[in-house]
């Protein structure tokens, strides 16, 4: 399969902002507030106090086709929001064919990955299609480069019985320091049940919340989002971590929860493939949970190697870690769907990350005993919007991202999403 490698750090010529493209949804400060991201502190085995913020490591993030706008459009929310450059590996395994949809993902992902993890390099794989073949493809790229310690994907497939042959792409490759993979729980709400890979074993699944902040920045209040995937899964058994979190038979998702609900959603700069101005819009979705627990992930293997340590394996490490912080790195939510709709609930970094830099390690950092087997050559069945549910589904059909936008501020008409389709 081939592929090329897009510059790093480009530095396009910009026109400065206007009043018609301000941003005005949740800003990187107001968040890192709200989740205790924005004054973390490390030590190093020198006694010396570094910012916790990804320095050394690498967050990969997982799309469909090419946004050629991509780096552009994060200069510019670098400049509005006073962050540092971007350290931005593009991977496009499909050469330049474009897809509006997918392009505004990715452009939230990178720039809300690179908000919680300024210090972080980032790594955008972009699969040759949105095709499930294409997209899992992308992750076993993803996962099979060196210094990745979190894979986001902000996409979700129906669940099927015979769904276990691809956990296998969720694992940390033989001889590679340990990597977590963190999916979105999906947009289509609790109804829908739980989606893959979400609902694998291998992999942190995240939900959706409604949040609002005081004129102070202080967390007024936080619910699950009534949008917000969850639910137990069909076919995984309950993992040995979540033992004592629920009772049931089967793997409950999400694990934990973060922002989702778009109208308190966060800013975003995109211009759309083809067109030479771009703006601001107010997104956010269960697929915003994704970088930003990544993020998280970044930060937590930033102190870990400080530490002298490796970076954690998803299923064996952090997942179990996770559980047993339970009530105790988190903030927890109102919870008006069910008991575990929100999962663990919402980080606390001031507490979460500590406890994770210092914990024990459950199983070795670096796992030799994974095997890395060829794609099948199907993919899974993907989960459609609810006015498709009833048509035939094609052996390979398209990944759908699971955000929903819902506006471009000063602009009339709303971006229309439904379910869990882009």
């Amino acid at each position: 399969m081939g592929k090329h490698v897009r510059g790093r750090r480009l530095r396009p010529l910009l026109e400065s902002l206007d009043d018609r493209t301000l941003p005005s949804g949740f800003t990187p400060s107001q968040i890192a507030g709200a989740y205790g991201l924005s004054s973390i502190a490390l030590t190093t085995p020198s006694g010396e106090t570094v910012r916790g913020d990804g320095t050394g490591q690498t967050i990969a993030i997982v799309g469909a086709y090419h946004n050629p706008t991509l780096l552009s459009d994060l200069k510019v929310f670098n400049d509005a929001f006073r962050l540092p450059e971007a350290d931005v590996t593009v991977v496009s395994l499909g050469g330049d064919a474009t897809d509006a949809t997918w392009a505004s993902e990715s452009a939230m992902d990178v720039q809300w990955a690179h908000a919680l993890a300024p210090g972080a390099s980032i790594l955008m794989v972009e699969a040759r299609s949105d095709s499930a073949d294409d997209i899992l493809a992308a992750v076993d790229v993803a996962r099979n480069t060196p210094g990745v310690v979190a894979v986001s994907m902000s996409f979700g497939f129906t669940e099927t019985a015979g769904q276990h042959v691809y956990d296998h792409l969720f694992t940390t490759p033989a001889g590679r320091a340990g990597i977590t993979f963190i999916a979105a729980s999906g947009d289509h709400g609790p109804e829908g049940g739980a989606m893959y890979p979400a609902s694998s074993p291998n992999v942190l699944g995240v939900g959706g919340t409604s949040l609002t902040l005081d004129a102070a920045g202080a967390v007024q209040s936080e619910a699950v989002w009534s949008g917000s995937g969850s639910g137990q899964a069909r076919f995984a058994a309950r993992p040995s971590f979540q033992q004592t979190f629920q009772q049931g038979a089967r793997r409950s998702t999400p694990d934990v929860s973060f922002l989702g609900d778009p109208s308190t959603g966060v800013s975003v700069f995109h211009t759309r493939p083809g067109e030479s101005q771009g703006d601001w819009r107010v997104v956010a979705g269960t697929s915003l949970g994704a970088p930003a627990w990544a993020a998280v992930v970044a930060i937590v293997a930033q102190g870990r190697e400080l530490n002298g340590q490796g970076s954690l394996d998803g299923p064996s490490q952090t997942l179990p870690m996770l559980y047993a912080l339970a009530g105790k790195g988190f903030r927890g939510v109102a919870n008006p769907v069910s008991a575990t709709a929100a999962g663990l609930g919402v980080p606390n970094g001031q507490a979460l990350i500590p406890a994770m830099v210092q914990g024990s390690s459950v199983a070795p950092a670096v796992r030799t005993d994974l095997p890395s087997p060829a794609l099948p050559a199907k993919g899974p069945t993907i989960r459609r919007p609810p006015a498709f549910r009833r048509e035939r589904v094609a052996p390979t059909p398209p990944v759908r991202v699971v955000r929903q936008p819902i506006r471009a501020p000063r602009q009339a008409a709303a971006i229309r999403r439904a379910g869990v389709r882009a």
